[in-house]
């Protein structure tokens, strides 16, 4: 096709493959597409996708004629959206000369993005706005389309090993160029100093006959790059957003509403308190969303790392450096590290206390622990130790010293509310505590908080917030700032930048903390009482179990109350594995913070002693009162994190419980009817029986009569009109209702027929055999006495 054909089509392709922004149109979903249920679809999108694929080669010549498209502003994160609206530009490059307002009578703000950037905001975005798309079986995400793409892209164009491959092209001797600037129709406030382009020469401000090689090899991965923190990471509460803001920022956005007060461009300025509400979003991100960051951020890890190591003359260096090799030494700190910071905060905060959980968790750990992506692998040892951190990454961890401190806190104040019994929630507590106690991390880490809190007497505590931006602009290869030597700096400006010059930092290595820890410790260990009581439990309630007792349908069955967790279902196998985890968990959180054996073995003892002599768990603690036993904060705290609970069971009527599962409904509901026939019609005679002092009335109060519950039911707070009630002697036929009775009845019709009894001749041995039971039930129950009522 024309050119002119194919600009017209490509809006409407990339629609039709990544849906559409407001999420009507699903598109092709590769979200959910995989290789193991469509082998045909998965393959033939992920090569036409494919950075040398049709798709990519549509763009690049679509990018060589500076075509530009339209992506409204409306559907860009909060923050971006709300920053926009009141005409402040955002910090990001990626979003410079490209604002377009709208003509008279236009419908909102729009961006003109150049081909590749159209394609990759649309690519990026659909994993947000296509994340309640109708999904008819189980997708593993790591499988999906969707996430092979992410991973082909960031290898192609933030390769670690050789450069980017050149863009394919049907003009193999001209450049690619990006399109050229254009200048807002109204002039924008910046949020900082000057964000130009992390390039010398940035494409977009060449001309297209004399575009750089080299600005073009990184023009696609910075780009790539922005997009994809800017669409997954950007976005935060209004309470972060009032944080970020510097006092120079502020002024500068109220100068300029002064400045605009008296024009009417458009709609009127906000209110201050309207417009900082607009950066709040309600921001929910899924499972998958945190598996793709954690992609990203593995990669970046890989990236940066392999960058070649700086040559011993500082001049050979300035010739031979790459813009690539320049882009891996800044790429983490300057793109990454505060978006990623604040998503990680938001999801420590707001993610739901179940093991879901886990994805975030790992993300984090990954972001933590750069040398496991480190090219050069140390020769297998046969010692079983842990390999110890090095101390070259000190300045990683020095550097990123709320990533380890502030979160480890956050995630401290998560397990403290979670229910420990649990083998999912135990192996994430023992995931943590095994990446802390790695080898001289807890030293190097405190370090970096002794380097903090060291007294400023040198620089002034205003200029943190000049050097502090990891997005201030400037170029690889401008006038960069003179090294800083001063590690007490570094560090401080880290987390001045992330928190403000107000925050109150809290030390993961003092006292607070470590009372936090220390209660943990104590839930560990009340915990695996728990899981050994549960157990033992589960153990005796299997040897209890016979083959005659299935037959068996008794009333306590209606009555008893459910005691366990998800252990039970699971099986010994996982109380052994949650065993395993707590203890191990406790052992690296002894070696993290130095705690004391004494401590630890006066709280397993006071954990013991929380038994009782028949191994059975106390009842939570409670305040006696008139109205009974009142809950105190430790009792609800011990019920909700299954370390006591009351042995609950019903009270009332049992023949108006609820239909059971294992019942049949319409014969439940027959037999009441008929036994309440018979009740209402033998109700004297049943009395009367039950009077006599003989073995007629003890065998009729055993079967017709339930003492024990008349007697709860007497004394109960609870029922409080009992003479509406007939607790009286009745007949009960609900157990016939009982599909295990009915498969027994079955059985033994089914083993009469073999010895040709009739169904007459067979219902007589039944009756014969239940009154039998009846007989001996009674007998062992009165102990040969009759009963005194």
């Amino acid at each position: 096709f024309s050119l002119k054909e194919l600009h017209g089509i490509f809006p409407w392709l990339v629609e039709s493959i990544f849906g559409s922004l407001d999420g009507i149109i699903v598109g092709w979903n590769l979200r959910c597409l995989q290789g193991r249920t469509n082998p045909t679809e998965y393959s033939v999108a992920l090569d036409f996708l494919d950075p040398s694929g049709p798709m990519m080669k549509l763009v690049y010549k679509l990018q060589a004629e500076e075509y530009r498209y339209d992506f409204p502003v409306s559907y860009l994160p909060g923050p971006v959206k709300a920053s926009i609206q009141e005409q402040v530009l955002p910090e990001c490059s990626l979003y410079h000369n490209k604002v377009q307002f709208p003509s008279c009578g236009g419908l909102g703000l729009n961006l003109a993005l150049n081909p590749f950037e159209y394609y990759m905001f649309y690519f990026a975005i659909s994993l947000i706005t296509q994340k309640n798309s109708p999904i008819t079986h189980h997708v593993s995400p790591s499988n999906s389309a969707y996430f092979i793409l992410v991973d082909t892209y960031l290898k192609c164009f933030l390769p670690t090993e050789g450069s980017v491959l050149p863009p394919p092209s049907s003009n193999p001797g001209g450049a690619i160029p990006s399109p050229t600037p254009r200048s807002p129709a109204v002039p924008f406030t910046s949020y900082g100093m000057h964000h130009t382009s992390l390039l010398k020469r940035h494409i977009a401000h060449q001309p297209s006959v004399n575009a750089d090689p080299a600005s073009q090899e990184i023009w696609r991965s910075e780009t790539l790059l922005q997009i994809f923190v800017e669409m997954w990471l950007h976005h935060y509460s209004l309470e972060m957003y009032q944080k970020m803001q510097s006092p120079h920022v502020k002024l500068e956005v109220l100068h300029y509403r002064l400045s605009i007060s008296s024009k009417h461009h458009g709609s009127p300025a906000q209110s201050s308190y309207q417009a900082l509400h607009a950066y709040q979003e309600s921001f929910k991100p899924t499972e998958e969303h945190v598996l793709v960051v954690r992609l990203l951020v593995k990669h970046l890890h890989a990236f940066s790392n392999s960058l070649k190591p700086e040559p011993l003359s500082p001049s050979a260096h300035s010739h031979t450096a790459s813009p690539l090799e320049e882009f891996k030494r800044v790429v983490i700190p300057r793109f990454v590290q505060e978006k990623l910071y604040i998503f990680l905060q938001h999801c420590f905060g707001h993610w739901p206390l179940d093991a879901s959980f886990r994805a975030v968790l790992e993300m984090w750990l990954s972001y933590l622990q750069p040398w496991r992506y480190a090219p050069e692998k140390l020769p297998q040892s046969t010692e079983p130790l842990p390999r110890s951190v090095s101390e070259k990454w000190a300045a990683f961890i020095q550097e990123n010293l709320l990533m380890y401190t502030k979160l480890f806190v956050g995630f401290l104040n998560r397990a403290l509310r979670t229910d420990l019994v649990s083998p999912k929630n135990a192996l994430m507590v023992f995931r943590v505590a095994k990446v802390f106690a790695q080898p001289n991390l807890a030293e190097m880490i405190l370090k970096g908080e002794q380097l903090f809190l060291e007294p400023d007497l040198v620089i002034h505590h205003r200029q943190h917030r000049l050097f502090m931006t990891p997005t201030l602009g400037g170029s690889f290869f401008s006038s960069w700032p003179p090294a800083i030597t001063d590690a007490s700096f570094k560090v401080k400006s880290h987390v001045y930048s992330l928190e403000g010059q107000d925050f109150q930092y809290k030390q993961m290595f003092g006292t607070e903390v470590r009372n936090l820890v220390l209660k943990l410790a104590q839930l560990i260990c009340q915990a695996q009482q728990t899981a050994k009581s549960i157990s033992d439990h589960s153990v005796e309630t299997m040897a209890s179990q016979s083959f005659f007792s299935w037959f068996r349908f008794t009333p306590s069955e209606m009555n008893g109350s459910y005691t366990g967790n998800d252990l039970d279902e699971i099986g010994q196998d996982s109380i052994k594995k949650t065993d395993e985890y707590l203890e191990k968990a406790l052992e690296y959180l002894c070696q993290i913070f130095k705690l004391n054996e004494a401590q630890l073995t006066q709280m397993m003892m006071k954990c013991g002693t929380a038994q009782d002599e028949n191994g059975k768990k106390q009842l939570p603690d409670c305040l006696e009162s008139e109205d009974g036993l009142i809950l105190t904060p430790l009792g609800r705290y011990q019920i909700i994190n299954g370390l006591r609970r009351f042995e609950v069971q019903y009270q009332g009527d049992t023949e108006l419980q609820p239909i059971r599962s294992y019942e049949n409904a319409t014969l439940v509901r027959l037999l009441f009817r008929l036994s309440s026939l018979l009740n209402e019609r033998f109700a004297d005679q049943m009395e009367v029986l039950c009077s006599r002092e003989d073995f007629v009335g003890r065998l009729c109060r055993y079967h017709l009569t339930n003492p024990h519950l008349v007697q709860k039911i007497r004394y109960s707070p609870v029922v409080k009109d009992r003479t509406s009630q007939n607790w009286g002697p009745r007949i009960s036929l609900r157990f016939l209702a009982s599909y295990r009775t009915l498969i027994s009845l079955l059985m033994i019709y089914f083993i009469a027929s073999w010895f040709y009894i009739g169904p007459v001749g067979c219902t007589f041995i039944i009756l014969i055999g239940y009154f039998l039971y009846a007989i001996i039930m009674t007998f062992f129950s009165e102990g040969w006495k009759p009963h005194e009522h």
